[in-house]
């Protein structure tokens, strides 16, 4: 296990402190919680273009992750400590099954990489120190942020950032977020590294830096209504603007739901003249490399009747670059309408439109489970051979235990193909299968 190399000093400090106030520290412990949830996670991807290996990986992993959030001390001011500990134990995957080119650290789908080949176990500990005011409470040392300009992602175990975070809810109807990480931790790596984006995140060459500014306001002006602005800066990469939109409401017998994304993204020091830092897209004249020069918006309709989910998208990116967002190259997750398994139809001068159904059982007498398909596709993918087109389908069937002793143990199939004209992006078929146990233990 590893623990973080700053956090633990400020929690020895925090729980020096609670010591120190023994007789107010009752709602420490009396609204502590801890959760364990257990994942097992199968990928087999098939890359069905391209001669790079490898051409098809497959692996099987069994993961923990336990969750500890102390309740706060008592008094004007309430101090705390969160805990998150992972394990991820390798099951199944052979060398040529993970295959990871030079000898990089970065992982295959699943697991880390050791000469080439999956590692048996790998894990984390990260800590986090807490302090509350009124309803306003900061945070330092492990994060898990799940924000428009920056969202963790996960697989059998989750990607952590390390760093500091104010929110605040002492307004009513809004909520202040204000944050700087400095280090971030994959979700099948070992070791903290720095940040970047695509095209500058070699794992071996590449450019990471240790400084992602971000800030932001939720307004919710109705219970239906919340009206979104973020601002986000990688240091010598991107500085981004988000706004965003989503509102509920009765039409018929169901709701129908609007949510509407604008990312504007802009460089930022070293990316705007040192090639080293640069990110993907099409600048003219066969340069496929340049500075962060983008806009990304989106509208998503969804309609929910009687068991029935029927959505329609519309994305559109605009400008020189590609969209940007935080990417090591380790796996990683965007607030894209786009974000599904395999792509994310964020490429320079790309349209992309979606379809979206899903159902759910219990209409006809089997509670637990459901159905999701989506469909996107997109054109106008502007690169040096001429615009390019891709689409990619996923399918999932899950169902959640209703009750017994395995209730809420969850089983997801999940399916997806990516066909596209893109040079650099392989055709690929991916399956996955994720059994889910959640264990309340406090």
């Amino acid at each position: 296990m590893e623990l973080f190399n700053r956090a633990p000093k400020v929690v020895a400090g925090i729980c020096g402190l609670i010591i120190a106030q023994q007789g107010y520290a009752a709602g420490l412990v009396e609204d502590s919680k801890l959760d364990v949830l257990a994942r097992n996670f199968f990928s087999n991807a098939d890359n069905r273009s391209g001669a790079a290996a490898p051409n098809y990986t497959q692996e099987w992993g069994q993961g923990f992750i336990a969750n500890f959030q102390s309740g706060f001390t008592q008094g004007t001011v309430g101090f705390g400590v969160d805990a998150i500990g992972m394990w991820g134990i390798r099951l199944d995957s052979g060398k040529g099954r993970h295959y990871n080119p030079q000898g990089n650290t970065f992982t295959g789908n699943v697991f880390p990489t050791d000469n080439g080949r999956a590692v048996d176990e790998f894990g984390s500990l990260g800590l986090t120190a807490k302090a509350k005011i009124s309803n306003t409470e900061l945070k330092y040392g492990t994060l898990v942020p799940m924000l428009p300009v920056v969202m963790s992602t996960d697989r059998m175990l989750q990607q952590t950032f390390n760093g500091g975070q104010i929110q605040s809810r002492d307004l009513e109807n809004f909520t202040f977020t204000l944050g700087q990480l400095d280090h971030v931790k994959g979700r099948g790596v070992t070791h903290e590294m720095g940040m970047s984006i695509p095209g500058a995140n070699n794992a071996l060459t590449g450019e990471f830096v240790n400084k992602f500014y971000y800030g932001g306001v939720d307004y919710k002006p109705t219970k239906d209504l919340t009206l979104q602005y973020y601002y986000g800066n990688l240091q010598d990469f991107y500085k981004q603007n988000f706004l965003g939109l989503k509102y509920d409401w009765q039409v018929g017998p169901g709701i129908l739901s609007t949510d509407l994304r604008h990312f504007d993204n802009r460089s930022d020091g070293a990316n705007g003249h040192d090639p080293d830092f640069y990110t993907f897209g099409y600048y003219g004249d066969g340069v496929t490399k340049g500075k962060v020069d983008s806009r990304l918006s989106s509208a998503l309709f969804t309609y929910r009747v009687n068991g029935h989910t029927l959505a329609a998208g519309l994305q559109q990116v605009s400008g020189r670059s590609d969209a940007v967002w935080l990417n090591q190259g380790d796996g990683s997750t965007a607030y894209f309408m786009t974000e599904s398994m395999i792509a994310k139809f964020q490429r320079a001068g790309e349209t992309t439109w979606q379809v979206r159904y899903g159902y759910d059982f219990a209409r006809v007498g089997v509670p637990g489970l459901s159905f999701l398909g989506m469909y996107e596709s997109g054109s106008n993918i502007r690169t040096p051979a001429g615009d390019k087109n891709e689409w990619e389908r996923n399918l999932t069937l899950s169902y959640v235990v209703q009750q017994g002793p395995l209730k809420d143990l969850s089983i997801a199939l999940r399916h997806a193909s990516l066909r596209t004209g893109v040079s650099t992006q392989r055709d690929s078929d991916e399956h996955r299968v994720i059994i889910s146990y959640p264990i309340n233990i406090l």
